[in-house]
């Protein structure tokens, strides 16, 4: 009786679950069924306006800046060479035009000199003799020739007595023996004049050789001291007190610091762009600069000239500026560079971001709805560009191209001065007396750091707050 009732209670309830199934199963086809007979409802889509900066197109003169780096490079350099040999016993630390800047040992050349000086005085002792016997013998003739005349008259004589029969034969023999005796004697002391006047001869070609070497003893004592023919600044000096050096050796260069030049090298279209309508360089003004613990230091200079020929290897044009006045800067320094080109009319200074690859911009047009133009680009400066966009002036542009902009994209125009910019400070440190007392030594003991300079630096560091890339430049450079 237990098991029967136990078994329509289970029935019972499996036979409610089954309705509940069949009922829910209907339900559900039901609802399936109106959501399918219903009508699709549509949204109406709204526009994505997209939000970009804009810059109005103002067409002006525009002079291009060509960036580049360069080398500078002493115009006037001397090499210190010792003309004659021997042991350095003095050198200088100043170098000032005229100064005497080495001394080398002038014992030897002392020696010579006086040598030279005795051999010099026996050569006009010995003209002066020749010039003596010269005269004698000029004396000798005179006399000689008087004798000659006097053995003539006396032959005159001895034959006119002959022509009056007074006097004899023999006599007037012996007369014109005599004469040819007298004459023989004249011609004599003629070839000893002669011979004189030959001993003059050599002993004037005797002093003047006596006279040169004279002159080179003197000038092998006068370089023994090598003096300077320009003020300046020394460069790889060898030369040291003690020290031998050899005639030709290199003991040191000067450099003139107020004569300098930087070489610096721009490719073949940038070369083309400096030249006149004669292909000749023009006289383009040029900026050099270099960074020395957070100051810039600036000269400025003209193009004066170029390399002759490109270089095995090489590329482009060497060009060479004359700086006017570059304190501060010694040769090797790696500078910046900067050359003014002739201005261009009628051109416009654009964001690089505002021009595609293929010389393309997005206008402004109706509408707010960006169209495409074309423009061309004549010149690119760091982050900009400097192109020439006909029938663009007063429009407006995309100052900034992303992907999301093309043409027919409706945008909001964000235009200079719509919101206030934020002005960058820069990173200010308050440094503690330790580090800044090392700061400063390190600075006033930095011998490469024109006055000038050093000048603004301790300024800056001596204040309550001091720049933070000059702290990090100066620790850089102390290995702090």
């Amino acid at each position: 009786m237990r098991f029967l009732r136990r078994s329509l209670v289970g029935l019972f309830l499996l036979s409610v679950t089954l309705g509940l199934l069949a009922y829910a199963g209907n339900m559900v086809q039901g609802a399936l069924e109106a959501r399918l007979s219903e009508e699709p409802r549509q949204r109406p889509q709204r526009e994505r306006v997209f939000a970009a900066n804009v810059i109005a197109i103002q067409p002006e003169t525009i002079r291009p800046v060509l960036s580049t780096f360069g080398e500078v490079r002493a115009r006037r350099t001397l090499a210190l060479r010792a003309s004659t040999a021997g042991e350095v016993i003095w050198t200088s630390e100043r170098v000032e035009e005229g100064d005497l800047l080495v001394r080398i040992d002038p014992v030897e050349a002392q020696s010579a000199l006086d040598t030279a000086r005795a051999d010099l005085s026996e050569a006009e002792a010995d003209l002066r003799d020749a010039e003596r016997q010269r005269a004698l013998a000029a004396d000798e003739i005179l006399a000689a020739e008087n004798q000659a005349r006097l053995r003539a008259n006396a032959l005159d004589r001895q034959r006119g007595l002959q022509q009056r029969g007074v006097g004899s034969t023999a006599a007037v023999e012996t007369a014109e023996l005599a004469l040819s005796t007298a004459n023989q004697v004249v011609l004599s002391r003629r070839q000893a004049a002669a011979n004189a006047e030959a001993r003059i001869d050599q002993a004037r070609t005797a002093l003047e050789r006596r006279r040169i070497a004279f002159a080179d003893a003197e000038r092998r004592l006068a370089n023994t001291g090598i003096e300077a023919e320009f003020a300046g600044v020394l460069s790889d000096v060898t030369a040291t007190v003690g020290g031998l050096v050899s005639a030709g050796e290199t003991l040191a260069r000067i450099i003139d610091p107020t004569e300098l030049e930087v070489a610096f090298r721009v490719s073949t279209p940038q070369y083309a762009r400096l030249l006149n309508d004669g292909g000749r360089l023009i006289g383009a003004d040029v900026t050099a600069s270099i960074d020395i613990l957070g100051v810039d230091l600036e000269a400025s200079g003209r193009i004066s000239r170029e390399s002759a020929a490109v270089g095995a290897g090489q590329t482009g044009r060497l060009l060479f500026a004359r700086l006017n006045d570059a304190p501060g800067f010694r040769p090797g320094d790696f500078v910046g560079v900067r050359i003014m080109e002739p201005p261009i009319a009628r051109a416009v200074r654009l964001p690089a971001s505002a021009v595609d690859a293929a010389g393309k911009v997005l206008v402004v047009g109706e509408a707010d709805r960006l169209e495409v133009a074309d423009v061309q680009v004549l010149r690119s400066e760091t982050d900009d560009v400097i192109v020439r966009a006909p029938g663009l002036a007063g429009r407006e542009i995309v100052a900034e191209r992303t992907p999301l902009l093309g043409a027919g994209i409706r945008i909001r125009p964000v235009r200079p001065g719509g919101g206030q910019p934020a002005v960058e400070e820069p990173d200010l440190l308050a440094l503690d007396p330790e580090r800044r007392a090392r700061l400063v030594a390190f600075v006033e003991n930095n011998q490469f750091m024109p006055d000038a300079a050093k000048k603004r630096v301790l300024t800056a560091l001596r204040k309550d707050k001091v720049p933070a890339q000059m702290v990090e430049r100066i620790e850089s450079r102390m290995g702090g």
